[in-house]
């Protein structure tokens, strides 16, 4: 698959062949050890294969929990850094789950970090907080645009805690509305590099009438919501919903096979759902 199209061109050329569930790869300690494997640097690079061996072929978008590979330091970030270019070399599409925030020269390190074409750690998108503000992730945008690859703002996430600031108002729309309404100007451009990060575990209380571009949906499976949510929360909002399962998916591991069918199963369940 080309990288000079464009992140949304790439994405909707993955889901329309292997489907819009995004399957998470969380090495999550208790994961861990339900699969036999010890909590170190060996057992992540272990996890990390099976994952990589189950979903490759199988699942458009995969997305690495970044937090669960730098509590290893620098051996974690090697095994990330494997994950994401064989990943990335046998076409699937990676979304880093880093989370990353801040202003000026800082955040544009993280862009060249998370999405710069010469990067160990390059992926085809990253999540991004804007809770220093939506512009301090302008430069952001544009590496990810220059490059081929994509952004996902926190928005109105699937956490119970993030109820009060994303909901909180200012003048008349909350601040999780002013951040869809921010990556949506952002996209009229006509690359919709910018997407947005929206749980399917609660009414998200949104107007994405006017956003166009990717929504990553967390919390299907084990945070509770359930296929059958998915076409009434996102209404009109389906051609780049990407269903978010990490737990969900990776709790009928360590077998290859019974990952592949886990996600097999729960694509096929939202694909039939989101017609």
């Amino acid at each position: 698959m080309s990288h000079q199209h464009s992140w949304a061109e790439r994405l909707r050329i993955a889901t329309a062949a292997r489907g819009r569930l995004c399957v998470g790869i969380d090495p999550h300690p208790a994961l861990l050890d339900a699969w036999g494997l010890p909590r170190s640097a060996d057992g992540l690079e272990a996890f990390a294969e099976i994952c990589v061996e189950a979903f490759v072929g199988e699942i458009a978008v995969v997305k690495p929990q970044v937090a669960f590979f730098e509590a290893y330091g620098s051996a974690g970030y090697a095994v990330l850094e494997r994950t994401i270019s064989v990943l990335r070399d046998a076409g699937t599409l990676v979304i880093a789950d880093a989370k990353r925030g801040d202003i000026g020269s800082t955040m544009a390190a993280y862009a060249a970090s998370w999405l710069g074409a010469d990067s160990p750690l390059s992926a085809d998108a990253v999540t991004v907080s804007p809770y220093l503000g939506f512009d301090s992730l302008r430069e952001t945008f544009a590496v990810a645009a220059n490059n081929g690859r994509g952004v996902f703002v926190l928005a109105r996430t699937s956490n119970a805690e993030g109820a009060d600031l994303q909901g909180a108002r200012a003048a008349d729309r909350s601040v999780a509305q002013s951040i869809v309404d921010g990556a949506a100007d952002v996209d009229r451009d006509g690359l919709e590099t910018v997407g947005v990060v929206v749980g399917a575990t609660r009414d998200h209380g949104l107007d994405l009438s006017e956003f166009a571009g990717p929504i990553l949906a967390p919390g299907l499976g084990a945070q509770g919501a359930g296929v059958e949510d998915l076409a009434k929360i996102f209404t009109g909002s389906r051609e780049l919903l990407l269903p978010n399962s990490s737990r969900g998916v990776l709790a009928a591991g360590p077998s290859v096979g019974a990952l592949q069918d886990a996600a097999r199963t729960l694509r096929d369940e939202i694909e039939h759902g989101l017609r």
